[in-house]
């Protein structure tokens, strides 16, 4: 059995990654997935509350579920009590952590607002992702994390969907995340990387961007017509 690296070498890795994703864009990530994947892993038409700001780390979870007081306990199925599950006992356990709330279908519900995601703050996760509606964009702009999702709302959702499941597969808008594996998030839209490939995925989305880079000054100065793209891959 290999031994678990020592815990401030995980912590420097995972900087090292932050840093390279803050430097990316969501297109370039999603291109250097798809040469090595083909199963869809990008979300579109979210918005956010916290525009410019990057949203990376690995997943921890929370699926909802249609609300019913006569079979699901209000008090274990609670935002709070699932948020605890999820992330772990402690704040050293969360650092750096992405929050994803499944709606299974309900995007026009909200799953919280300034006062439950105050947790994220605290527990200094890196942000929310969901499918849903949050509440009280004015206050989660006031946070340190980024927040991306269907759309703003202005009413609880408690009585529609409740907090049901920590730390178990979900569906986001038609994509599979599994916890542990890596959310990227920016204006454009959200793409979920498998752990095991999280640094050729990286790597690979800088050698995307300097070949589009590449190929856009071969059309200004003439030397292509069009047709391909980069690499064999399609034009964007």
């Amino acid at each position: 059995m290999t031994p678990a690296p020592p815990s401030d070498d995980r912590e420097a890795v995972a900087e090292r990654r932050a840093q390279a994703a803050r430097s990316l864009a969501s297109a370039d990530i999603v291109d250097a997935l798809g040469r090595m994947h083909r199963h869809r892993a990008h979300i579109h038409d979210l918005v956010t509350p916290t525009p410019g700001r990057v949203l990376f780390g690995q997943a921890v979870t929370i699926s909802y579920f249609p609300s019913c007081s006569a079979t699901i306990d209000p008090e274990t199925h609670s935002f709070g009590a699932l948020f605890q599950q999820a992330v772990g006992l402690g704040a050293n356990d969360a650092g750096g952590k992405v929050l994803v709330l499944a709606s299974n279908g309900h995007r026009d519900v909200s799953v919280g607002g300034g006062t439950k995601l105050a947790l994220l703050a605290q527990y200094h996760l890196a942000g929310v992702l969901t499918d849903a509606r949050l509440r009280d964009f004015a206050e989660l702009r006031a946070y340190p994390f980024a927040a991306y999702c269907s759309g703003e709302g202005v009413r609880w959702g408690g009585d529609v969907i409740t907090p049901y499941q920590a730390n178990v597969p979900v569906v986001v808008a038609g994509v599979g995340v599994y916890p542990g594996q890596y959310v990227f998030a920016d204006d454009s839209g959200a793409v979920v990387i498998p752990e095991p490939d999280i640094d050729a995925v990286l790597a690979g989305a800088v050698t995307v961007g300097k070949e589009e880079a590449e190929f856009r000054a071969r059309i200004a100065q003439g030397g292509v017509t069009g047709g391909a793209g980069t690499d064999g891959q399609q034009e964007r």
